[in-house]
């Protein structure tokens, strides 16, 4: 019998020659994933042997991360924020740097008041629900063209309680949203389609093409949500939106030319331009 000490050891050697950075992390984090275990109880018991049935599902596991399938997709769950959220392949997986437009529009807006949220494109839901965790007399409406992703949505609203104070609208951006927000939010597409096929297996093979592909330059989105955002948002409302880390300059002058104000961009923790902030006179 395998003793979760060599079955980790074995995992490392094998997702290293993957090409999977941090391979024994990543190991840990499958095993434990798979098995419901914490760290420290692997930490306080590595020489415990794996029975046939424990053994075959970190073994299925393993497979599937050594052929790059996502982490999250194989867990089926990954945090952002302060939650723990549901991910499938019709979603992107929900990553810290997304959640600079959280911390961003947290900054600009005043938490206490009740606050109308509109996230455009929501994917897994990630930044409506971090917001309304956050908000506690907020209100949201969110958006997707894709129906697998506003199931998912559905999903993780129900498990965060968040359900009563979210709706979910299948939709292409905002079309047919009326109203004002006080908040405008939206992670697009922003990859150029030309790069799509250089990206790493987890995002090229795995995620949603529909939520990377930006177009010729991998700005097309901006141009919409822009306009969309200037219809939407209520006087003294803010936007947030996440740009690509090399974006700043050309989506900067989209805003100014859909006629923001102060718009200015937000760094994540990596020191990498990551979100405009912006208003509309």
């Amino acid at each position: 019998m395998v003793s979760w000490r060599d079955w980790l050891h074995d995992a490392a050697r094998q997702l290293g020659a993957a090409g999977i950075e941090d391979a024994s992390a990543e190991g840990r984090f499958l095993f434990t994933g798979v098995l419901g275990l914490s760290r420290s109880q692997v930490i306080a018991d590595p020489d415990r042997k794996l029975d046939e049935a424990s053994l075959a599902a970190v073994n299925k596991a393993l497979e599937r991360r050594v052929s790059r399938v996502p982490l999250s997709q194989i867990l089926g769950a990954t945090p952002f924020w302060t939650l723990e959220l549901l991910v499938t392949p019709d979603v992107l997986s929900p990553r810290s740097d997304t959640e600079t437009i959280v911390e961003a529009a947290l900054n600009d807006v005043d938490t206490a008041r009740p606050v109308r949220i509109l996230d455009i494109a929501t994917g897994s839901g990630a930044i409506a629900l971090a917001l309304l965790t956050e908000m506690q007399s907020a209100t949201a409406v969110a958006t997707d063209i894709s129906r697998a992703a506003l199931d998912v949505a559905a999903i993780n609203a129900g498990r965060t309680g968040l359900s009563e104070r979210i709706e979910l609208v299948c939709t292409s951006w905002a079309d047919g949203i009326a109203g004002r927000f006080d908040l405008v939010v939206s992670n697009p597409p922003y990859i150029a389609s030309s790069i799509i096929e250089t990206l790493e297996p987890e995002v090229r093979d795995h995620e949603p093409r529909l939520a990377l592909d930006g177009g010729p330059d991998g700005l097309a989105p901006y141009r919409h949500l822009f306009s969309e955002a200037r219809r939407l948002l209520a006087p003294g409302g803010t936007g947030v939106f996440e740009i690509g880390y090399d974006q700043r300059e050309a989506v900067l002058r989209l805003a100014q030319e859909a006629g923001a104000r102060d718009a200015d961009c937000v760094k994540d923790l990596g020191g990498r331009s990551r979100a405009i902030v912006f208003a509309f006179s």
